[in-house]
């Protein structure tokens, strides 16, 4: 087994010459950490903090990616109904309800609700994968509201996408909130 190798800010750094399944996995671990470095050490009202013109923040953000973890982990993977906090919302009254209601949670909360979501996650790919990795990246998943199925490995891309995109804004925001800066 290679050994993970952790950087300066606690991320694991991705495998450089992996598997797909391990380098997949690796660079979602690393984009997953970097989000929670970028959040760690900030209270509440700075979780809170926007950007302008963004009305974005951070807090927002953990909202947000616990949704994403449920909605393609939980509900597409392994095919669950939707669970609370997001099981009850109007959705169509508020398509950003994740994002504008974090302002009511508190940073134990959301960070709670982060962790837990992407911990159900990992337990849902790990479920997957261990009915043999080439398998299980290709076998597709239904998609809800009549869309295309897609495949894990799809999944896990998207996932990669998010994080990225996201952590890209949580820099810019993290730097406006008390200068820490870093990739």
């Amino acid at each position: 087994m290679t050994e993970i190798l952790i950087d300066d800010h606690g991320r694991p750094e991705p495998p450089y010459a992996g598997e797909e399944v391990a380098t997949l996995l690796g660079f979602l671990d690393y984009h997953r950490a970097t989000l929670e470095w970028k959040c760690r050490g900030l209270g509440d009202e700075q979780l809170r903090v926007t950007l302008p013109p963004s009305s974005m923040t951070l807090g927002g953000m953990l909202k947000h990616l616990a949704f994403v973890e449920d909605a393609w982990c939980s509900e597409v993977l392994a095919g669950q109904q939707m669970s609370e906090p997001w099981a009850g919302v109007d959705w169509e009254a508020d398509p950003d309800w994740d994002w504008h209601s974090a302002t009511n949670d508190d940073g134990a909360s959301l960070r709670a609700l982060w962790a837990g979501r992407v911990e159900r996650s990992k337990e849902i790919v790990d479920e997957l994968l261990a009915e043999g990795a080439q398998a299980a990246l290709a076998t597709t998943h239904a998609n809800g509201e009549g869309r295309e199925a897609v495949s894990l490995r799809w999944v896990l891309v998207h996932l990669i996408e998010e994080y990225a995109r996201h952590n890209g804004h949580a820099d810019l925001l993290r730097e406006s909130i008390d200068g820490q800066i870093g990739e």
